[in-house]
């Protein structure tokens, strides 16, 4: 289809251009659309005639027959007489249509996808009343208001398109009002979709429950909350379960039990609603009224199914319950109450055991599984391996295999991948191969993966000789490299001659190249300082066009850390005058390695790309040792300043890794390291740990400054820092370098000299400062 949607006559054109390709892009999924959907759509060849500028003056159009007035009004009728609609709205159209609401607001978007043959749908409905809420949010006043009359606007054209307003729809807008506290417009809104959608009476009850608790309507709530009329009638006692959902998510404790004496538990027949109650019951810690529900409930037919999930909720929202109280108090409730643990219940401790990093109470929890007589899922060991590999506690794996061969549990591929990834992590290699001895006799024969897993451990610890071994024991056993093993292999080459070896291995087996594979590449050739090789990767016409940008960032990454900053940064300009994202690492590699003088303003502007907070701090952090080394002691104390606003103990971290540069950097920088106590204590108002003043002091004791060790020795009385043993031998050594040996012998005394080590220092001293000046 020919792109008859120039910018040139209309600048909202733009939009409609972009619809235009999404239909060309997918007719077939527009044709599958149009078969599942009553909506009137034109013909590739009524599109083709229609220009930007009369597209939005055309008539709705289907089958290449224009739609009259009349035929409009008819398909409206029918539709709000069937109340039906068919969801056939494609992800491209509803991102398309959010960007176009943003850009020119929801009238005209409306406007926009009505004309052009494509009808809205309940999801088009909904993103742009999302998309008004978000523009009510951060406006105030008459611009607030106006973004609420749209609202209003959508719902209305809801209810005239026979379109169910349902709670999808009017759930996040009422929540709005609600933070906002509009008493009048929700009874206005309320009434619009009450007759748009009878069926919603009850779940608008809930809100507006939420309303007068959040205006604190104390009348209208009792007003509401009115026991004797619960049973009137079935609308009144739907009323009173939703009056009672909301108490539970305010946890108005003297309500809830007055709706709980009346409703039946046993009528609630939505676990997400018995959810909301449990969990309201364990933050109010009504353990009575829980066993009780419990009980009714087992005698329910899902009882057994659906109990110990209510357990689990309401033991979790128990306020102050460590972890390991959590586990124990849902053992216990299901003894006391007889209740046999779910997979589905276990599965939601594990996984708080796992967010909380305690892996051992996993464990336990997988025990009481086994007690229980449940056979375990094999997908249940996935989550706490990997919590395993992320809080660092590797050795885990042992005990957790343990409990998997003594319930005869056996893994797939995936989990003994993960198994033997722990054991190479922790450098147990004798482990990672027994797991690959019992994988081949559980699964027949280890995977490639498994394989990738030793030799990624041998290549973390630089041992490229060991990776080669896994390479032959693959060969051996007949598994077949992958793009993962070239990967760690040409990345670890140790001659550039491998590099190519391997390269023609992957043309002869016919192996795809990966992004990985190219940042392999690229990196194996930087390293061998074939630069011109490893800028020629990106011209590979295989690359798949997503990737070239981060392909091209690593190549700036390895360009800098192989001391090549000049071509590094004028590729990282390329990649921004192309309007392309830059990675944060690739930034901090710049920060990293730009080291000469005269670069400061580089390296603020770098700092300004990172958004990420842990990055920034990471880039600021460099900065500021940049700063020291070449003396801009005041850009220093500006970006400590910044750094302290964000996080304060980071920014004492950082000082003290200033204070080690400043030590290393020798007498130069003493006067930096002085300089930069005065702004510590008067401009950022923090106080000098010990690790600082302890290497400033040992500065001075380099730079043979004994006044300047004065001033140092009495900060650390300032700084509430009590004179240990390391502080009085520096003042020692400061003491007779600058040949004042009564100060210094008076200073001994206080030494206590116990410790073997600190008599031979104070000899050391000795023998270096105090010999004769004839010697």
């Amino acid at each position: 289809m020919a792109n008859v949607f120039s910018t040139e006559e209309d600048p909202q054109a733009e939009v409609l251009a972009q619809i235009q390709n999404i239909l060309g892009a997918n007719s077939s999924e527009a044709e599958s659309a149009e078969e599942q959907c009553s909506s009137p759509r034109g013909s590739s060849d009524m599109m083709a005639s229609l220009t930007p500028k009369n597209i939005l003056d055309s008539s709705w159009f289907a089958n290449g027959e224009i739609f009259d007035a009349q035929q409009r009004k008819e398909l409206s009728r029918n539709r709000k007489q069937k109340f039906l609609f068919k969801g056939t709205e494609s992800y491209k159209f509803t991102k398309l249509m959010r960007n176009c609401a943003t850009k020119f607001g929801p009238d005209y978007t409306l406007e926009v996808f009505g004309r052009i043959g494509r009808e809205t749908g309940i999801k088009d409905y909904n993103a742009l009343i999302k998309h008004c809420i978000v523009k009510a949010r951060q406006s105030n006043g008459e611009a607030s208001s106006v973004q609420i009359g749209k609202i209003y606007q959508l719902f209305v054209s809801m209810r005239e398109s026979g379109f169910p307003i349902e709670e999808a729809s009017f759930g996040p807008f009422f929540e709005y009002m609600i933070d906002m506290k509009m008493v009048e417009e929700f009874q206005i809104f309320s009434e619009l979709i009450k007759d748009a959608n009878p069926e919603s009476y009850s779940r608008i009850g809930y809100y507006e429950m939420l309303l007068s608790i959040r205006v604190g309507d104390e009348d209208k709530i009792h007003e509401l909350c009115n026991p004797s009329g619960v049973a009137s009638s079935e609308e009144c006692y739907n009323l009173a379960v939703s009056y009672l959902l909301a108490f539970c998510d305010t946890d108005r404790k003297d309500e809830l039990l007055q709706l709980l004496e009346v409703v039946d538990i046993l009528s609630i027949s939505s676990l997400k609603y018995l959810s909301s109650i449990f969990r309201s019951l364990g933050r109010l810690q009504c353990e009575k009224l829980m066993k009780k529900f419990i009980l009714a409930l087992k005698t329910s037919e899902d009882g057994e199914k659906n109990v110990s999930p209510l357990i689990y909720e309401y033991v979790s929202s128990i306020p102050n319950l460590e972890v390991e109280e959590i586990i124990s108090k849902f053992s216990n409730l299901h003894k006391g109450l007889e209740v046999c643990p779910s997979i589905v219940s276990c599965e939601m401790l594990i996984k708080i055991c796992c967010t909380s990093s305690k892996i051992r109470a996993a464990v336990e929890v997988i025990e009481l599984i086994c007690q229980s007589g449940l056979d375990i899922p094999d997908h249940f060991f996935d989550p706490l391996l990997h919590a395993c590999e992320r809080s660092c506690e590797f050795d885990m794996v042992r005990p957790i295999y343990s409990v998997m061969s003594r319930h005869n549990v056996r893994p797939k591929e995936k989990t003994f991948k993960s198994l033997i990834s722990l054991c190479v992590r922790m450098k147990d290699f004798e482990g990672a191969y027994n797991l690959l001895a019992d994988a081949k006799e559980i699964e027949g024969v280890p995977t490639t993966r498994m394989y990738n897993a030793i030799m990624a451990g041998y290549c973390r610890g630089k041992n490229f000789a060991g990776a080669l071994m896994v390479l032959k024991q693959m060969e051996h056993a007949d598994v077949q490299p992958d793009s993962e093993t070239y990967s760690y292999l040409i990345a670890n080459c140790e001659r550039q001659e491998d590099v190519f070896k391997y390269h023609n291995e992957m043309k002869l087996g016919r192996i795809e190249k990966t992004k990985y594979v190219y940042m392999s590449f690229i990196n194996a050739y930087a390293k061998f300082r074939n630069f011109e090789l490893a800028k020629q990767v990106l011209l590979d016409s295989e690359i798949q066009p997503k990737y070239l940008n981060e392909l091209k960032n690593v190549l700036v990454a390895s360009l800098s850390s192989n001391g090549q900053i000049t071509d590094a940064l004028q590729l990282y300009d390329e990649i921004k005058q192309a309007g392309c994202t830059t990675e944060p690492k690739t930034v901090i590699s710049l920060i990293e390695h730009i080291q000469s003088d005269g670069k400061l303003d580089r390296l603020l502007r770098l700092l300004e790309e990172l958004n990420d907070s842990s990055f920034w701090f990471d880039g600021c952090s460099r900065v500021i040792l940049y700063c020291v080394r070449y003396h801009f002691v005041n850009s220093a104390i500006g970006l400590l300043k910044k750094l302290k606003e964000k996080d304060e103990t980071s920014t004492c971290f950082v000082i003290d890794k200033m204070y080690c540069q400043i030590w290393e950097l020798g007498p130069t920088h003493l006067e930096a390291g002085l300089e930069l106590l005065r702004a510590i204590k008067e401009e950022l108002h923090l106080r000098p740990s010990r690790t600082s003043l302890d290497f400033l002091l040992s500065s001075c004791v380099t730079a043979k400054d004994p006044h300047h060790a004065q001033l140092v020795w009495s900060e650390y009385e300032d700084a509430g820092l009590s004179y240990n043993v390391l502080t009085f031998l520096r003042m020692y050594e400061a003491l007779l370098v600058s040949g004042q040996r009564k100060k210094a012998s008076k200073l001994l005394k206080k030494i206590e000299k116990d410790d073997p080590h600190v008599n031979y220092i104070i000899k050391s001293c000795k023998e270096t400062f105090m010999k004769p000046s004839s010697a």
